[in-house]
């Protein structure tokens, strides 16, 4: 990048390049911050779409971009340390919540990304006189007495069958993938067959299918909101692309559209680039340009 290279050799300029300093500055140009901001990146599908149309947003800003994958915990390590500025799909209160108090002197929540970010017992919208957990007490027959869900050790699964007695309810638990589940999900809904199932929200299966999620698991399951978290000094290290972050957001039906066409074979950075010529008011409110 230019930019980096006048940076770099800022201290070899000529005395007429220093004079010529303060009007750069007072234009606003980026030799006054740091142009690198390092995303934290998680396999989770949800974790891509923001990612990638913040870090065009940023480009279009000036600034270089650095991805780093890493797990959920070696996230929050970097952004502790410094070594990670931003990530993007914090899940709170309920999720992540360890995270952040365990590291609440140097991570901070900078913005609510969206706020349907949700997960529960899933019907699809054919299904009538079934809106609540509490509603399929009597009518487990109507989804031959099962609910499929994914691995067995997953914190939904456990979750669920906690649910099964606490509510109880005739149904059997069928774990398995998440992609054996969905090929039930697909088999059920192609004829229209009841089914009963685990989703979560962004997911792909919300763009695929109509879909109800039903009420009256609160105890069980928190809808969390998900949010952009940054290491402290990003504020200062880097201010314009603080003021982005703080003014982010996005709609969870957005993600998931674009989380169902990466999984076609879509290019995330194409389709990040799309996202934001597509939105070009919402990127100049988010901007501040």
């Amino acid at each position: 990048m230019a930019v980096a290279m006048a940076g770099c050799g800022i201290d070899e300029e000529t005395d007429e390049t220093d004079e010529a300093a303060p009007a750069e500055e007072e234009e606003g140009t980026e030799e006054d911050r740091d142009e690198t901001i390092r995303f934290g990146v998680t396999n989770w599908t949800s974790t891509i779409p923001p990612t990638y149309i913040a870090k065009e947003i940023l480009e279009d800003m000036g600034y270089t971009v650095e991805l780093q994958e890493a797990d959920a915990g070696a996230v929050y390590t970097g952004l502790s340390r410094g070594d990670l500025d931003v990530f993007m799909d914090a899940w709170l209160p309920d999720m992540h919540e360890n995270y952040m108090n365990q590291y609440e002197d140097t991570i901070e929540s900078v913005s609510v990304s969206y706020e349907e970010g949700e997960l529960g017992w899933v019907i699809p919208d054919y299904v009538e006189g079934v809106e609540t957990i509490e509603d399929l007490k009597g009518q487990e027959d109507l989804f031959d007495n099962r609910i499929y869900g994914i691995e067995e050790g997953a914190g939904m699964t456990e979750t669920s069958r906690e649910m099964i007695q606490s509510f109880d309810l005739d149904l059997d638990y069928v774990a398995s993938s998440e992609s054996g589940m969905l090929s039930e999900v697909q088999r059920h809904v192609s004829s229209e067959e009841p089914i009963l199932f685990l989703g979560w929200r962004p997911h792909p299966m919300f763009v695929e299918y109509d879909l109800t999620v039903l009420e009256g698991d609160e105890d069980y399951f928190a809808t969390s909101e998900v949010h952009v978290v940054a290491n402290k000094d990003l504020a200062e290290k880097a201010p314009e692309a603080y003021e982005f972050f703080s003014n982010w957001s996005i709609e969870v039906d957005e993600v998931e559209e674009m989380i169902a066409e990466i999984e076609d074979g879509g290019d995330e950075e194409e389709l990040a680039r799309q996202w934001v010529d597509e939105n070009e008011d919402r990127v100049r409110e988010m901007t501040g340009q």
